[in-house]
């Protein structure tokens, strides 16, 4: 099979089960860090973002898989999750955004093992997603800094993977922003933390509430409580973004956890203790890695 051919056979395979995929050469990883270090440079990037978020990306793909030739980018839609935590009388039901979720994951490289195999490999990639899916045609950023891909939205989850099969053309662009964002600052409105702002096009990721409830430092003093809407992450500037009209009521039943699960979570006891079937409702949602940040980000949700 010619590598076209079998670029068309990843990409409709993908669609076909309501995912979409692209492929590009490998060689672009090098543009990837490129653009990541002159960003950087110009101090554009906050060291701390840099350092929780960047220093796990591997862009030198030659030395550790130097048989690699294409990376592979999908994205699957996802709605938000609605997940209830039951607490002395009341019941609370809070949000988790769409990206957190990653049951998505193994269907696609299972899909994808499938089409590639006996000849070929699949590794997951470290690279910078958004970056790697404007770049590579299959996304637009917003002015938020979010990638949205057309007729999904925001509300989606991108992968890539690496493989050493024939990658065929490919596409490669400069990054670039959705039209619809040259008239339109809801967004910018929206923010709480005013980490987007008009005279610049990358945000002010330090500032951003995702950023903030992702990390395990108590909040600023400067956050108010009414800000959070989330389990984790934000999506204040994605439920207002004329882009997502049609997807901001797609909210999908999650777990229930009882009282006495609550008051376990919200005391901070170590996964290792939590009971089996609790344990099994955060893997569920994909939080049992997030066990840290959860019990403040929940109190901050009650409030």
């Amino acid at each position: 099979m010619a590598p076209d051919e079998r670029v068309a056979l990843i990409c409709s395979r993908l669609k076909e089960r309501g995912y979409r995929g692209t492929v590009v050469p490998v060689e672009h990883v090098a543009q990837l860090k490129h653009e990541i270090e002159e960003r950087l440079s110009r101090k554009e990037i906050d060291a701390r973002l840099y350092e929780r978020y960047l220093t796990s990306l591997k862009f030198d793909v030659a030395a550790n898989l130097p048989e690699t030739r294409s990376i592979i980018i999908t994205v699957a839609p996802q709605p938000q999750r609605k997940v209830t935590f039951q607490f002395g009388r009341q019941s609370y039901s809070v949000i988790i955004p769409p990206t957190y979720y990653a049951d998505t994951d193994d269907r696609i490289r299972s899909m994808l093992q499938d089409i590639l195999s006996p000849g070929y490999q699949l590794h997951r990639a470290a690279l910078p997603l958004k970056l790697l899916a404007v770049c590579s045609g299959m996304a637009v950023y917003g002015k938020n800094n979010i990638a949205y891909v057309e007729g999904l939205g925001s509300f989606l989850r991108l992968r890539a993977f690496l493989s050493d099969m024939p990658p065929g053309e490919g596409d490669w662009l400069e990054p670039r922003v959705m039209k619809e964002c040259d008239s339109c600052k809801a967004c910018l409105k929206a923010c709480p933390t005013g980490a987007i702002v008009q005279d610049r096009f990358l945000i002010h990721a330090e500032r951003c509430l995702t950023f903030l409830n992702e990390g395990t430092e108590e909040f600023p003093a400067w956050i108010n409580p009414a800000w959070h809407n989330s389990l984790i992450g934000c999506m204040r500037c994605q439920l207002v973004c004329p882009v997502n009209k049609q997807f901001v009521k797609w909210v999908e039943e999650g777990q229930n956890f009882t009282k006495a699960e609550t008051e376990l979570i919200l005391s901070g006891v170590p996964l290792d203790r939590i009971p089996p079937e609790t344990v099994h409702k955060l893997n569920r949602c994909y939080m049992a890695e997030d066990l840290a940040v959860i019990p403040r980000n929940l109190r901050a949700l009650m409030r």
